[in-house]
């Protein structure tokens, strides 16, 4: 047995593997239940007492060596496998994709910062309101036809229901209860109307709305903001005309054209031939809300504005499917990442 033992033990030193195959076998030849080794500890079972001892160390010895040569060989491999797959330094390298602002931010930035240079602050407010912020406020009287003009989404139901916002305007009645006057701000953010989604129409869109109040306030004034508006976001050359119309909360109030940036005013597809498109609604503060607010109305005066963010981008970058907005296809996103 001493002998088996020697010669097993030189084996095991000389032993080599090229792969995690061949180390499998070799473990499986020494260690395995029919192993080399372990036949070896089945015949221990013959040995006389008194050599027991003896043969049992040198025994454990050849174990031990068996299994540290089958990590040596593991080890020696994993290397080589490892060495093989170092990077290569001289291959081109792998370009990290980048995103880029949506569409709808890239524009409202925009409109933010134009105001922010005529001195205007951006206010914000909460998008679950109640109904005296949205309506109330806002000269909207309970049984007002005009209530019919906003499709809401009620949460809860009674004397001062809470609903989704339909417009930015409830951030004007809470800026004019608490803010000291002069007031000069653009309310941005997200609204929603319980209206069917197609390509010109959609529950979720976005505002700016502005308002300015002050003393001696008037509609030439108004004029004046949203020319410079349209002139830096359309370009130098942009025009305006007002037409009547009719809000609530404006008297008197307009909307708003700006001359199509496409055909220069010629009349195109985009345009309907008209040479103008419509950009925003604006008025002058209704007395009634300016009382509604705690604003003396016969001291101060002012007025508002308030357009859709969808509506500009889509003028600017001749976006004609409103939903391509809310849909993150990445092909379209893409578009956009020189726009920044």
């Amino acid at each position: 047995m001493e002998n088996k033992i020697k010669d097993l033990m030189q084996r095991i030193e000389a032993m080599k593997a090229s792969n995690e195959q061949e180390i499998e076998e070799l473990r499986v030849r020494l260690l395995g239940k029919k192993g080399e080794v372990t036949a070896l500890f089945e015949e221990f079972r013959t040995v006389p007492p008194e050599m027991k001892k003896l043969f049992g160390q040198k025994l454990n010895g050849l174990k031990t060596a068996a299994q540290a040569k089958i990590e040596e060989l593991k080890n020696s491999v994993g290397k080589q496998v490892s060495s093989s797959s170092k990077t290569d330094l001289t291959m081109p390298g792998v370009p990290y994709l980048t995103g880029s602002r949506h569409p709808i931010s890239i524009t409202r930035n925009e409109i933010i910062s134009i105001f922010s240079k005529s001195g205007y602050s951006v206010v914000e407010g909460p998008e679950i309101e109640d109904d005296w912020h949205v309506f109330g406020a806002l000269n909207f009287p309970p049984e007002h036809p005009a209530r019919d003009m906003q499709d809401t989404f009620f949460v809860t139901s009674g004397d001062n229901p809470v609903l989704l916002r339909t417009h930015t305007s409830s951030v004007q009645v809470r800026a004019m209860e608490k803010l000291p006057l002069p007031i000069r701000i653009i309310c941005p953010g997200r609204v929603f109307r319980n209206e069917a989604i197609s390509a010109r129409a959609h529950c979720i869109f976005h505002q700016v709305e502005g308002l300015y109040i002050d003393e001696g306030v008037s509609f030439a004034d108004m004029k004046q903001a949203i020319l410079l508006f349209a002139q830096e976001m359309f370009g130098k050359d942009a025009k305006i005309r007002m037409r009547p119309s009719y809000f609530p909360f404006t008297e008197p109030s307009a909307e708003v054209d700006v001359s199509c940036n496409i055909c220069k005013g010629k009349g195109c597809n985009i345009c309907k031939g008209t040479g103008w498109l419509e950009i925003m609604g604006c008025g002058m503060v209704d007395p009634n809300v300016l009382e509604a607010s705690g604003i003396d109305s016969r001291k101060y005066s002012g007025f508002a504005f308030g357009m859709g963010v969808e509506r500009i981008a889509m003028l600017k970058w001749q976006v004609k499917d409103l939903r391509e907005y809310f849909e993150n296809d990445l092909r379209f996103l893409s578009e956009f990442e020189t726009a920044i």
